[in-house]
């Protein structure tokens, strides 16, 4: 059984409808794939439809922003209740922290560039979640930059003279609102230092004692040596291990499938969560 718990759609910074998302999943031969958008839940319904009409099981998700420190951490939360308050007041004011920030990195670039905020609605489906990669498609229709890969390189790095930053939970209590949700928590990336600072053990310990259900240590954003690193940690902390893509269409050169989930990671996921796995 072949299972990816972290894809993106354009209800986040994917470039596929929930829909695409599903249907290139069963191209990619999955029998399990779980739709994890930034801080959203808007493109479960149609995810959920596909994965009934083309056969293949779909893991509800959402991918939570957080902050430790001044150190950006993502959650991935599983199977939670989407009308629960404990977890949608959150991500509904991430949401509209992500929305002035981008305004404001808008604002910045306009002073040197020819973009506007206009030309980076353009770029997002309808009632999606803006991000710096919508930034990063309106520099690239634009002529600015060749791709999403340059555009971050350069002008939206966060440690570029462009970058704004936002709101997002502590970590900690992001945990704990997933769980109040009824969701499963687990770190995406917990070892990409390549995206930037990363969270020292310590952290991931007090994490797990809050609530935290898990490690993707399977990530190609991980060398060897981090996912042996994370791997023998989640093994001392009695946390899940996790595999996956982290798939966003066109917008990254992540492939589905490229990493997976155990079967019975998944079935523990399917335990501690609320919301059902979605079945065809």
């Amino acid at each position: 059984m072949r299972i990816d718990l972290h894809t993106h759609s354009t209800a986040s910074d994917g470039t596929e409808p929930p829909a695409g998302v599903v249907a290139s999943a069963v191209a990619a031969g999955l029998d399990v794939v779980a739709l994890t958008d930034h801080d959203t839940t808007a493109g479960w319904a149609e995810a959920a439809g596909a994965a009934q009409r083309l056969g293949i099981a779909l893991v509800p998700g959402t991918e939570v922003s957080a902050l430790r420190g001044g150190v950006s951490i993502h959650l991935l939360s599983y199977l939670q209740d989407p009308a629960h308050p404990a977890l949608a007041g959150v991500v509904a004011r991430t949401r509209e922290a992500r929305l002035h920030r981008g305004r404001a990195i808008v604002e910045r670039l306009s002073r040197d560039l020819p973009i506007t905020w206009e030309d980076v609605v353009a770029q997002q489906a309808p009632g999606t979640v803006v991000g710096r990669p919508h930034i990063a498609d309106a520099l690239v229709a634009l002529g600015v930059v060749p791709d999403r890969t340059a555009a971050f390189a350069d002008l939206l790095s966060a440690r570029g003279r462009y970058y704004v930053p936002y709101y997002a939970p502590e970590a900690g209590e992001a945990v704990e609102a997933i769980r109040a949700s009824g969701g499963v928590p687990v770190f995406a990336h917990p070892g990409a230092d390549g995206r930037g600072r990363i969270v020292p053990d310590a952290v991931i310990t007090e994490l797990a004692e809050a609530g935290l259900a898990g490690l993707e240590v399977h990530h190609r954003d991980h060398t060897p040596e981090q996912r042996a690193r994370l791997a023998e940690l989640a093994d001392r902390l009695g946390l899940l291990v996790t595999g996956s893509s982290d798939y966003h269409g066109a917008g990254k050169e992540n492939l589905l499938g490229e990493n997976t989930t155990a079967p019975e990671v998944l079935a523990e996921i399917e335990c501690q969560g609320t919301t059902p796995v979605v079945r065809p």
